[in-house]
């Protein structure tokens, strides 16, 4: 239970040392938020520490793979935030462009791993906390390419279609709960993930890496403070190309006439 509940909110952030994860932890510490703040890349941790100071950013080295690691960091969490836990975003992830072959298969299975595992190891380990915290949200990174499958980033888009399912049964079950379950399903983003490919997959030639972190980071705010169910106005002009979804709805970037497309369903609307 939320023994605190005037404490400040409060979101855990996988992969949180560089790109959207960064961004979001800023975002939200300029908020007045307590940030939670996991990757393996202790150097980035330790400048955002600095950068965002000890009142509003506690971060600690984790594997996501790893449940027992997992929930000693968000013990120590919770022992920190009063036990509230607003929001859990899930943006630890792995991708791997190359040809199915031609990549090893213990490159496939680490990409299942993190990218599968970690988020059920995330949302399983936390669900104590959100379930106490009242109107809390799991936020997951996922992709545009959850929609249909990607040559040369197929066990990529597989973990991410994954991950819209997995959105679309809990954003239903846990209704009881009081836990709204999202998931954002951008195209590429300008993050070193992207950035540093020396193979690149057709798709990524063709609609290139135009999304900024900052612009997912907001997505993420956007996300977590919405009403639950379809988005009714249309999207302003900085969110184009920014898809998400709030249980069965979606907005998926880029439709053939160049704008956003709601998705529900069977049923397009443009």
């Amino acid at each position: 239970m939320n023994d605190h509940p005037q404490d400040p909110q409060a979101i855990f952030i996988t992969g949180a040392a560089s790109g959207i994860g960064r961004e979001t932890a800023k975002l939200f510490a300029r908020h007045g938020w307590r940030v939670g703040a996991a990757d393996l890349d202790e150097m980035g941790l330790a400048s955002l520490a600095g950068e965002l100071g000890p009142e509003r950013c506690q971060t600690g080295r984790l594997d996501v793979r790893d449940a027992a690691a997992y929930r000693a960091r968000l013990d120590a969490f919770a022992a920190w935030t009063g036990h509230r836990l607003d929001i859990l975003f899930n943006c630890a992830g792995i991708m791997k462009m190359s040809p199915f072959e031609e990549t090893p298969l213990e490159v496939h299975v680490r990409t299942v791993e993190v990218n599968i595992l970690g988020v059920l190891n995330g949302i399983h380990t936390a669900f104590p906390l959100l379930k106490a915290t009242p109107g809390a949200h799991i936020v997951t990174m996922g992709s545009a390419s959850a929609l249909y499958g990607v040559p040369d980033l197929a066990t990529y888009s597989a973990s991410k279609f994954f991950i819209r399912g997995l959105t679309e049964g809990l954003s239903l079950e846990f209704e009881k709960h009081g836990i709204t379950v999202t998931d954002l399903m951008p195209l590429y983003v300008d993050t070193p993930m992207v950035r540093t490919r020396t193979y690149h997959a057709g798709s990524l030639k063709t609609f290139g890496a135009k999304l900024t972190p900052q612009q997912i980071a907001e997505l993420v705010w956007k996300a977590a403070h919405g009403k639950k169910g379809p988005l009714e106005a249309d999207p302003s002009p900085e969110d184009a190309g920014l898809p998400w979804r709030r249980a069965a709805v979606r907005v998926a970037a880029d439709d053939e006439d160049g704008g956003p497309a709601a998705v529900k369903g069977e049923e397009k609307r443009t």
